[in-house]
């Protein structure tokens, strides 16, 4: 599925919710179902800047695409990551630099989320295409 395939999918799954308590459960769902991230990547190197919450998201490249692990010690940001890896997760880093992030806006996140958490969000995904930029580079040096 391609990155926007998988956006439209979340944007329907949100929009069977009118409520948002809702929709802060079904995050909370989506974090709950994320696989746990073993203790040896929850490191420094690893933890997200800019997140009021722990947030660490890990990334490596296999087969050309990138994989992204992620988990938070606050449950409702656990799920924001668990979208943003959803979306993002087994594409090459042009697909992810590519990426327009639409689905935050048109699910209603950017107008519910606190603004600790919105920039805690932004800087999620600065890191993952920090990542994917870095592969990118490291596979054109090679």
């Amino acid at each position: 599925m391609t990155i926007n395939e998988i956006q439209d999918e979340i944007i329907e799954e949100f929009s069977g919710f009118e409520d948002w308590m809702d929709r802060y459960s079904l995050l909370i769902d989506l974090g709950n179902e994320l696989p746990a991230m073993s203790a040896d990547k929850k490191t420094d190197q690893n933890l997200i800047d800019g997140c009021q919450s722990k947030v660490w998201i890990d990334a490596r490249m296999e087969d050309g695409k990138l994989r992204l692990e992620g988990d938070s010690d606050a449950i409702l940001v656990k799920g924001i990551v668990a979208l943003l890896l959803k979306v993002l997760n087994n594409h090459t880093p042009q697909e992810v630099l590519n990426a327009d992030l639409y689905f935050i806006a048109q699910t209603g996140l950017q107008e519910h989320l606190s603004p600790t958490r919105s920039n805690g969000l932004l800087a999620m995904i600065k890191q993952i295409k920090m990542y994917a930029l870095a592969f990118q580079a490291k596979s054109a040096q090679n």
